[in-house]
């Protein structure tokens, strides 16, 4: 090699080292703080800055375990009620506190990275959607929305705005629903032609008039962001913080309280959408001789309703589900012994090859007869979420740290949304028996179109043989609220 070569060659050495020197140097100089800091120490760009609506109750566990998970600061506090924000308050110092969640997302929104929402089921949507739409990520306690326009929306936000979503039905991220699955993958039932459903609630009054009587107002509570989007009404004793459920204009009753817990599993597992036809039977109140009490702001005492749905790969044909609540449940399974616990929440699913149960959250998977648990063996191909039913908090967080599309969750929108539709098509069911109840006078027996099955439009969102019931698929919001679309 000539002298001019060799310095050609030297000089390139020398360039191809100072450019990877500086490469790695501007790499070294980017690296995670977390990295640097050592185990256990995360920089501040690193963790999730976290506001919560509706903070007490059901809000102050969700807080809670988000933050549990170690990489979420709850920096913002919002309730309309200081008497249910106050274990949130002392747990969270440093936290600033709002009552209208308006203001603290105009003023907090560049400190904001996440929103919780844990407030009664007819402000969900509002609020969800708010947050969306300044490009928050947001965790929605189920079930998702109050309306079935409403959860189409905010599935399409989602998508449209690119933020990372989670619904708190915990149960989807649990080993048992997964157990489940794989169960059924692998043909141990056959495919699936039934599912029951069933659940102990309400645990609240339903079927009963709205007071005649108001209360007084809590100093604490302000009653008019309470209320949000529902109509004016005056405030009544012991709505507040639990009542609420078993009255349409705020609550979705026992299926919309519970049936993101117990129709998730059957939908998870046979990858299902909404259903094609929905039909329902309800329980009534008498109140006089060979009267049915007519309460249409109240939800039905009990009700079994059954959907279709469209075949599946997991199915046999089309597929029923019995959705029970009230007291009402399933025939025993013959394969299950006298002895052997049924349990006041739980799922049935009835394959061409055996059966599978499971309790809420899709917890305790068996096969029965039970004696199959021990026989039968399945390998694990479905990754488990670690934590299970805890994790589905610290998903969402994760998610949202790593930003939109990096990371699946279990009961993103574009899960949960469809889940939720279906179960408040569902409640169309229900309320189009009060709805016929009311054209026979609340009379009873045998008023005209009790037995109607409901045809759902998916692609519209309408029933297309009774509209009558069409009225409840969107609501008017009250004065002065809007969803924002």
């Amino acid at each position: 090699m000539t002298e001019e070569k060799k310095d050609s060659a030297a000089g390139n050495s020398r360039r191809d080292f100072i450019k990877t020197s500086a490469i790695a140097a501007a790499a070294f100089m980017i690296v995670p703080r977390h990295v640097l800091g050592g185990n256990g120490f995360l920089a501040p760009s690193d963790r999730l800055m976290v506001a919560g609506v509706g903070v007490g109750g059901k809000g102050e566990s969700n807080l809670s375990n988000i933050y549990k998970g170690g990489k979420a600061d709850i920096a913002f506090l919002c309730d309309v009620d200081d008497r249910r924000a106050a274990a949130s308050v002392k747990s969270f110092p440093k936290a600033k506190y709002y009552k209208d969640y308006r203001e603290m997302l105009d003023k907090e929104g560049k400190n904001i990275d996440g929103v919780v929402v844990s407030t009664p089921d007819h402000n969900h949507a509002m609020i969800a959607m708010a947050a969306m739409q300044l490009g928050k990520h947001v965790y929605v306690e189920k079930p998702l929305a109050h309306d079935i326009y409403e959860a189409r929306k905010l599935t399409e936000a989602a998508s449209r705005y690119r933020v990372v979503t989670q619904m708190g039905n915990q149960g989807a991220s649990g080993d048992g629903v997964r157990q489940l699955q794989e169960w059924c993958d692998d043909g141990v039932i056959g495919k699936v032609h039934t599912v029951y459903c069933w659940t102990d609630r309400p645990i609240w009054p339903q079927g009963i008039p709205w007071p005649s009587t108001g209360g007084i107002v809590p100093k604490e509570l302000n009653w008019d962001l309470w209320l949000g989007s529902a109509p004016n009404k005056p405030y009544i004793e012991k709505l507040v913080p639990f009542n609420w459920r078993g009255w349409w204009d705020f609550g979705t009753g026992a299926i919309g309280d519970m049936g993101c817990h117990l129709v998730e599993p059957p939908f998870r597992v046979l990858e299902l959408s909404t259903p094609m036809d929905v039909q329902c039977s309800v329980g009534s109140i008498y109140v006089d001789e060979f009267k049915r009490g007519y309460f249409p702001e109240s939800c039905p005492p009990s009700s079994h309703v059954i959907m279709t749905f469209e075949k599946t790969r997991k199915t046999k044909g089309d597929l029923q589900i019995h959705w029970m609540d009230g007291g009402i449940k399933p025939a025993r399974p013959e394969e299950l012994g006298a002895n052997e616990s049924f349990g006041t929440n739980g799922v049935l699913f009835e394959g061409t090859k055996g059966k599978m149960m499971c309790d809420v959250y899709g917890s305790n998977p068996r096969l029965l007869p039970l004696s199959r648990n021990s026989e039968v063996h399945t390998k694990q191909k479905i990754e488990r979420v670690p934590g299970g039913v805890d994790g589905h908090y610290w998903q969402w967080v994760e998610a949202a740290i790593a930003g939109y599309g990096k990371i699946r969750l279990s009961s993103p929108f574009d899960i949960a949304g469809p889940l939720t539709e279906t179960l408040l098509i569902a409640n169309l069911a229900i309320r189009g028996t009060e709805v016929q109840k009311a054209k026979a006078g609340g009379s009873g027996f045998d008023y005209p179109g009790r037995d109607i099955k409901l045809l759902w439009d998916k692609q519209n969102l309408r029933v297309t043989n009774f509209d009558e019931v069409n009225q409840f698929i969107k609501r008017e919001y009250r004065q002065g609220w809007s969803l924002g679309v």
